[in-house]
């Protein structure tokens, strides 16, 4: 029995080593050309103080950005029970189809930005299975508002559902999370979903089992109880894990959904100092960012924090946004 212990134990070593090895060493091949886009967030601008419709016609007018990841918050539509307010993802819709732009469109309940999951007020205190029949009434109610609008490329279906460890959220229901694609599904076949994932702490498994369009997120430097930490990861580790995931499950296109592009400090960027916002995002790192994005060989990628360029702009520092128009 020791014999076969020490064996399987070997062979685990090796294939961990295989692993490792394909993923970590080596050159990746760099995209020859990334298209660029952004996710804009109603609520961050907000956060930062700007008026959230100057700063969305700004992204489209002067950026030029041509691909937009756009989020319909559950607390924003659906205030009160049965009651739905498109007015405001209305309006970003409209302005982004009137430059001909493209929708990535996200639904749930876990959304992009902190903390992570959106209740409406009114269901904070409906048990959990409640809470589920009303966000199920909300996607289907979001999903046949926009359905015939032709700028829309694809929804989104929940944000990073399998992070399990990030976020104010409550414990993944993998169950629920199928019903919600089954009915996106359902109510729109012609579009295909994207899952999200992270880039960093996922296998990309969960996501890829169930859509065919998978999201990443890429970050570097980040915060964290530690303290700041630099992902020592390579460019070849994203390629290698989506040529991988691509061999393995039906996933027809991988994008990096979201491209670190704004600081991450112990306090909200607002509050830190210039020079506190540069240990994680200082211009040099903002450039890295974009270069490593596509050495890491992504055709497709969204730069996270447009509404963070902004500020600095409106604070007197344009270099982020005059570099993030040259990709636009």
């Amino acid at each position: 029995m020791r014999a076969i212990l020490k064996f399987l134990k070997s062979v685990l070593l090796i294939v961990l080593l295989t692993l490792f090895a394909y993923l970590f060493v080596g050159k990746a091949k760099p995209a020859e050309k990334t298209d660029w886009g952004v996710t804009f967030s109603k609520t961050s601008a907000l956060d930062f103080g700007l008026d959230w419709k100057k700063t969305f016609l700004a992204i489209l007018d002067d950026l030029k950005v041509k691909k937009i990841r756009l989020i319909a918050r559950w607390d924003e539509i659906e205030k009160n029970v049965g009651e739905y307010d498109f007015e405001d993802l209305d309006w970003q819709i409209e302005e982004t189809g009137k430059r001909n732009g493209e929708i990535i469109l996200a639904v749930g309940r876990r959304l992009p930005r902190w903390p992570e999951c959106f209740e409406a007020d009114y269901a904070k205190n409906l048990a959990e299975d409640q809470k589920q029949e009303r966000i199920l009434a909300y996607v289907r109610e979001t999903i046949n508002h926009y359905k015939n609008n032709k700028n829309i490329k694809f929804w989104q279906v929940e944000n990073e559902p399998f992070l399990r460890f990030f976020g104010k959220c409550p414990w993944l229901d993998t169950k629920f999370l199928e019903k919600e694609i089954a009915l996106v599904k359902e109510l729109d076949p012609s579009r295909s979903i994207m899952l999200t994932e992270s880039g960093e702490f996922s296998t990309w498994i969960g996501g890829a089992r169930r859509t065919e369009i998978l999201g990443t997120s890429l970050y570097r430097k980040v915060y964290g109880r530690l303290g700041y930490i630099k992902y020592p990861i390579p460019p070849v580790f994203y390629q290698r894990k989506s040529n991988l995931i691509k061999k393995l499950f039906d996933v027809k296109k991988i994008i990096a959904i979201e491209v670190q592009a704004e600081p991450w400090g112990p306090k909200p960027t607002k509050e830190m100092t210039p020079e506190e916002q540069d240990i994680s995002m200082s211009f040099e790192q903002f450039n890295k960012n974009i270069e490593y994005t596509g050495n890491a060989g992504f055709e497709e990628a969204y730069l996270w924090g447009v509404e963070w360029w902004y500020w600095r702009k409106e604070n007197g520092d344009e270099r982020f946004w005059n570099r993030a128009k040259e990709l636009f």
